[in-house]
């Protein structure tokens, strides 16, 4: 059984499986899927995604404000606090960095980011965090609010050896999309093939990102298993192997208990 550590399942268009939430999911489970992390990315979206998926208990949820939300997206640590104490959560963000269509570097970004760092440390739950043409920041913040006390995942990660070193010294875990099967990411799968078996999480970031081969199409928590398989190759190991390391790991880092 494997485990989708970060995924939209409130974003999933549902014309895919006959326009039913229920059906996405059984189809999922029959994927040999048992536990999925749906992860914000808007307050303002947040309790219609909760709604959506709080009663299914292989569902688990963060809350937070993505990045690429806009400037003027209403947002403050006391909102985040107050929707983060639901008992379903566990997890703050994504939250993080995105220079690459924000190039002015925008400081709106990294006050959120560190309210976000802050309520983690508070709640004493993890941080997801989302960087991209960031990371001299994303590394100065993360240390500026001393991140290592909350500890958290780097998703979706592109980051070079370096990078992952230098958060995995701050206790932060390393995921691995289905980037890792695209043909252009090669400096990728050198960083996944050397991350040690106690940092290592897998994810979909479904429907986004979708891995090869159903690359140009939307993705779905069950695609994690070409994750899987793509780490097993590069690691010189199995499925299964890769399937019980991130497993463990996920559920030690988000505390959820099964």
């Amino acid at each position: 059984m494997l485990v989708d550590s970060h995924c939209h399942l409130d974003c999933i268009d549902l014309s895919d499986f006959d326009n039913n939430f229920d059906n996405l999911i059984q189809h999922t489970h029959n994927a040999g899927i048992e536990h999925m992390l749906c992860v914000s990315i808007n307050l303002k979206t947040y309790p219609t995604m909760l709604e959506k998926v709080k009663d299914y208990p292989t569902i688990s949820v963060s809350a937070g404000m993505h990045p690429m939300a806009d400037e003027s997206d209403e947002f403050s640590s006391d909102m985040l606090i107050e929707l983060a104490s639901d008992k379903k959560v566990v997890a703050i963000g994504e939250t993080g960095l995105d220079y690459y269509y924000h190039k002015g570097n925008p400081q709106w970004q990294r006050e959120r980011f560190r309210a976000h760092v802050q309520v983690a440390n508070q709640l004493g739950k993890p941080l997801i965090i989302h960087t991209r043409d960031a990371s001299k920041d994303t590394l100065a913040i993360l240390r500026e609010e001393k991140a290592e006390i909350c500890g958290g995942v780097i998703h979706c990660f592109t980051e070079s050896q370096k990078f992952a070193e230098q958060v995995m010294a701050m206790g932060f875990m390393i995921s691995i999309s289905g980037i890792v099967t695209f043909k252009n990411a090669d400096e990728l799968r050198k960083v996944a093939k050397n991350i040690p078996d106690d940092r290592l999480l897998i994810e979909t970031d479904s429907p986004y990102l979708a891995p090869i081969p159903h690359r140009g199409k939307q993705n779905q928590p069950a695609y994690v298993q070409y994750v899987a398989e793509t780490l097993a190759e590069l690691r010189n190991t199995s499925v299964d192997h890769i399937a019980t390391i991130t497993r463990a790991n996920f559920y030690q880092t988000f505390g959820i208990t099964h």
